[in-house]
């Protein structure tokens, strides 16, 4: 198998990298914090970074942008208007929006591509039930509800993520949808595991102690190579998911690139030690989203059931082909 970029693909990645950073480039990922903060209410108590907001998080300018730029119908037939591109296609946009930590339920617009009108285009902003039990993410911004009649009613709660506001509604999501929707949330992870590897190794070459950077000290060389290991491991796990479409392998690569993105952003932390807890860092959001989005569409539990129940057909497979070898010998 021959995971190695085509000419096409390596220029539809570079193109929606820098429309991104045109667009939604650090000082706007800021803005939206601390848009989000003003519109919020913090939390108390135990749950202190945990957020109330109503507020729109959600950039309409920007999501018809990335309409128009094919993002949400990158997957759809060219007869029907769309890119007609496929899921390896659709993993490298979106680990770029993980990359640049890109709000909004651009996973649930991009399937509902096609089934809900203006979805496509960027001129509808559709989310999902696919967070699992009575939370919706984005559902005060939403105009649909992935397979969903109308919007439900429901009541803003506290998330981690203070660009990821959720609420509480009643609903369920389409299962269908349900291993497209894992795979392009693993390549969010991705894309984030990837960034704050570039984050860490950055700080440590520049963060001076006793007289040196702090990259060469060898704890967070070890550190940094752990964070490169799980992101490169799950790199290719994204990529290959991406080529079979393998439910199994759609499993595996979101738990891999779960695990990628939150460790990821714990380690990147601890290297940037007591500035990564600041509101100044970007270390924070980071992993505050990688929970968010370890708990979308594929569960690590989940996932781990999946494997086991494939591994335990395949081995049940097996011991029946070497019965039947036998009895035949």
């Amino acid at each position: 198998m021959d995971f190695r970029l085509t000419e096409d693909q390596r220029d539809l990645r570079a193109g929606i990298r820098d429309l991104l950073a045109g667009r939604y480039g650090r000082e706007a990922l800021r803005e939206s914090v601390r848009a989000s903060e003003s519109s919020g209410v913090a939390s108390s108590g135990a749950v202190s970074s945990g957020v109330v907001s109503s507020g729109a998080v959600v950039d309409r300018r920007l999501w018809r942008e990335l309409g128009e730029a094919g993002f949400f119908s990158l997957r759809l037939p060219e007869s029907e208007g769309g890119v007609g591109l496929g899921l390896p296609e659709a993993v490298l946009v979106f680990e770029e929006a993980g990359r640049a930590l890109l709000p909004g339920p651009l996973v649930a617009t991009h399937l509902a591509a096609g089934a809900v009108p203006g979805a496509a285009s960027g001129s509808a902003v559709v989310t999902a039930f696919d967070l699992g039990g009575p939370l919706v993410a984005y559902l005060g911004e939403a105009d649909a509800v992935l397979g969903a009649e109308g919007l439900p009613a429901g009541e803003p709660v506290r998330s981690v993520d203070p660009l990821t506001p959720l609420w509480r509604s009643s609903g369920v999501l389409p299962s269908g949808y349900r291993e497209a929707g894992a795979l392009l949330t693993a390549a969010l992870q991705l894309g984030s595991a990837l960034r704050t590897v570039e984050l860490a190794v950055r700080y440590a070459g520049e963060r001076e102690q006793f007289g040196q950077p702090i990259g060469g000290f060898q704890a967070v060389k070890h550190l940094c190579a752990r964070m490169l290991v799980r992101a490169e491991v799950a790199r290719t796990a994204v990529y290959a998911a991406a080529v079979t479409g393998d439910a199994a392998e759609i499993a595996a690569a979101k738990l891999l690139a779960d695990e990628a993105a939150v460790r990821g952003a714990r380690d990147c932390l601890q290297v940037h030690g007591g500035m990564g807890f600041t509101w100044e860092a970007d270390v924070h959001l980071h992993l505050k989203r990688a929970w968010v989005r370890a708990e979308q569409w594929h569960t690590a539990p989940e996932a781990e059931e999946l494997l086991a129940a494939r591994l335990g057909a395949e081995a049940e497979e097996e011991a029946v082909a070497e019965a039947e070898a036998a009895a035949m010998g």
